[in-house]
């Protein structure tokens, strides 16, 4: 039987790029997302591309009640899920706290905090019942360090690390590896969110040096799943070389 994995936020971006890694290994797919059409479209070339196995759930992370009747719809066969990939997260505005847009704020605890453990909460039992299972949540370097209008963001990606740092303990007599990957700047719909569309704005921010790529990530969480099974890397922070920090660059400008 194939193993099984399940990506959150896997019509773009890092999530994408997992899903067809994962395909290429033969692992049998569920990807989830906000966007149908998207996610039949990668389910299709998946298929095309793989021959494997893909499953769709179409939901957003941040409702609790479609998180649950969308799981619970997955057939018993599609639950013995091998592998988490909690990647699904937004970043919204880069503004002062007093400048801060509260809709924003709640869409991104809502996304980045919330809907991890709604997801994560259904999965985890399914594992703790199979005695197996991988869980890789997507954090940012915004998790390990705190920079300037990033404020709610920064809150929620450390909330992720300390999350991770609880599934580890909590997890620890079900055997179930928990890894959390922090990624420095991607190339991705990220700046493209965060600005509310503004693409050009977007693109300044990957100016002058080479960004890491959502297939950089993938290859990176790969690595993590696929380490021996009494090997756990509780986190990785992985940055383009020409980042060393959240706010120290070189670029070639």
């Amino acid at each position: 039987m194939p193993k099984i994995v399940l990506i959150t936020g896997a019509t773009s971006g890092i999530g994408k790029a997992c899903a067809h890694l994962f395909a290429q290994y033969n692992y049998h797919i569920i990807i989830t997302g906000r966007r149908n059409s998207l996610l039949q479209s990668l389910k299709e070339e998946l298929k095309n591309l793989y021959h494997t196995e893909v499953y769709t759930l179409n939901f957003d992370v941040q409702n609790k009640e479609e998180v649950n009747l969308n799981l619970e719809s997955l057939p018993p066969e599609w639950r013995a899920i091998d592998v988490l990939i909690n990647n699904a997260g937004l970043s919204l505005g880069l503004t002062p706290i007093q400048e801060g847009i509260t809709n924003d704020w709640d869409t991104m605890l809502d996304t980045n905090v919330k809907g991890l453990l709604y997801v994560t909460k259904v999965v985890a039992n399914w594992m703790i019942a199979n005695r197996k299972g991988h869980i890789i949540n997507v954090g940012s370097v915004a998790g390990k360090e705190v920079y300037a209008n990033g404020n709610v963001y920064c809150a929620t990606k450390h909330a992720v690390d300390a999350l991770n740092k609880a599934m580890r303990i909590d997890f620890l007599p079900h055997a179930i590896k928990v890894t959390a990957i922090h990624p420095g700047a991607v190339e991705t719909e990220f700046s493209v969110v965060r600005f509310g569309g503004d693409e050009q704005k977007a693109k300044k921010v990957y100016e002058g040096y080479e960004s890491l790529r959502p297939e950089d990530i993938a290859e990176t969480i790969w690595f993590a799943v696929n380490t021996p099974p009494h090997v756990n890397i509780n986190e990785m922070v992985v940055m383009p070389l020409a980042q060393a920090s959240a706010t120290y660059w070189h670029k070639n400008l």
